[in-house]
């Protein structure tokens, strides 16, 4: 991942300079298309708030969901009212990014004043990564500033091909700083021990996240569906638990990779068994190498939590990326909340904790740890990608 000659706002004045800004709108609505969770909004407001206390007039870009043409449901004018609420201030709406009436609008926009464009995604030439399409974005303004951490791991026009318009005149956010300077928290510069809490369902989706973190973890631990690949490698029987049985070779040569590079791989010890999901089924703690038949694991047993507590509180940086259970259902969502109560634990006695990825950052809602925590990334893919070691086009054209 890119670090270096990436510029921030920071100490950069934008006194009468138009400056559009790449955010990450991409947020829940609701049946009525009422924004259901604000913290993407929210997260781009220290940015704007420093923008238009430079004197900047701004442009703000965003896509939302993933529209087949021109979705009214997926209008970035149904988030106008949550914005404006958030923002304590009235914004402006251009509904046709192409349309001259845009061009009137960006023209007229004074210093202090807001524009959000509609949807990026009603238009081919976002995701193709056009470049005509960035060069009409790029038109609007002066600079141009990314705070969208979560898109840039993709070419599209608004988040990697516009850059080159700006040379000089390109910025990183204070979200994408925060999102850059975490990760290299825990990738670059973690106090030892370094733990990585990895979960999820399938092992398949993390190999390239395992490998990495092998090269600068102390601990991992594995938890959730992914442990089943593991565990039925060294010969444990499952039962009907989840198994990727095409990724046993795979799974095995992580744990030799671990063993050399002195990397203590900790898998669940017993787990949270039933014969399914539903309410009405009996439910049982196994150990997990020896779960009977049509019994099926889902969640972390109690003597796993004491073991995975005990390594959680000796650490110094933690990433936590996946639950450890299906938390999504009540009963099999205690390992998942032991979990971020550990790391909440750790935090306060001074370890830096990183939560990242979709599921994760979800548990950390649902069960209010947000505040525990050091940093809950907004990243999903993006971060993803640079815990992979990738380079993310996005912060690459960032680059003077």
């Amino acid at each position: 991942m890119i670090y270096i000659h990436m510029i921030s706002i920071k100490n950069i004045s934008f006194k009468d300079k138009k400056v559009i800004i790449r955010v990450d709108f991409n947020v829940p609505l609701e049946k009525n298309l009422k924004v259901s969770d604000n913290s993407r909004i929210k997260a781009s407001l220290p940015t704007v708030k420093k923008l238009i206390s430079d004197g900047a007039a701004i442009i703000l870009m965003s896509h939302l969901g993933r529209p087949d043409g021109r979705e009214k449901k997926f209008s970035l004018k149904n988030i106008l009212p949550e914005l404006e609420k958030v923002f304590n201030s009235k914004i402006s709406f251009a509904d046709d990014i192409l349309s001259p009436l845009t061009d009137k609008k960006v023209k007229d926009l004074q210093s202090g004043q807001i524009l959000l464009l509609e949807n990026l995604r009603f238009y081919k030439g976002e995701e193709e990564g056009d470049y005509a399409f960035a060069q009409r974005l790029a038109s609007f303004a002066d600079c141009y500033v990314n705070d969208a951490f979560g898109t840039s791991h993709r070419k599209h026009a608004s988040t990697t091909i516009i850059a080159q318009f700006f040379k000089n005149q390109k910025f990183s956010g204070y979200l994408i700083d925060k999102e850059v300077r975490s990760i290299k928290k825990v990738l670059n510069e973690g106090k030892k021990p370094v733990l990585a809490i990895l979960g999820g369902s399938k092992v398949s989706s993390k190999i390239s996240i395992i490998n990495r973190l092998i090269e600068v973890a102390d601990d991992i631990i594995i938890g959730g569906g992914m442990a089943f690949t593991f565990v039925k490698a060294i010969g444990g029987e499952i039962g009907n638990s989840i198994c990727e049985m095409d990724r046993l070779d795979e799974a095995i040569l992580i744990l030799k990779k671990a063993k050399q590079k002195n990397v203590s791989i900790h898998l669940p010890i017993d787990v949270i068994c039933s014969m399914s999901l539903s309410d009405n089924q009996t439910i049982e703690n196994f150990m997990i190498k020896e779960i009977p038949d049509n019994w099926e694991g889902f969640d972390s047993g109690p003597e796993s939590l004491r073991a995975f507590d005990k390594i959680i509180l000796n650490s110094k940086t933690i990433l936590w990326n996946g639950p450890v259970g299906v938390f999504e259902v009540e009963r099999f969502s205690k390992g998942t909340v032991f979990i971020g109560n550990s790391i909440a634990k750790s935090t306060k006695n001074g370890a830096f904790s990183l939560v990242g990825g979709g599921d994760s950052v979800s548990a950390a809602k649902k069960f209010s740890f947000q505040d525990k925590v050091s940093y809950i990334s907004t990243g999903g893919g993006a971060m993803l990608e640079s815990l992979e070691g990738k380079e993310l086009p996005g912060i690459k054209a960032l680059s003077n």
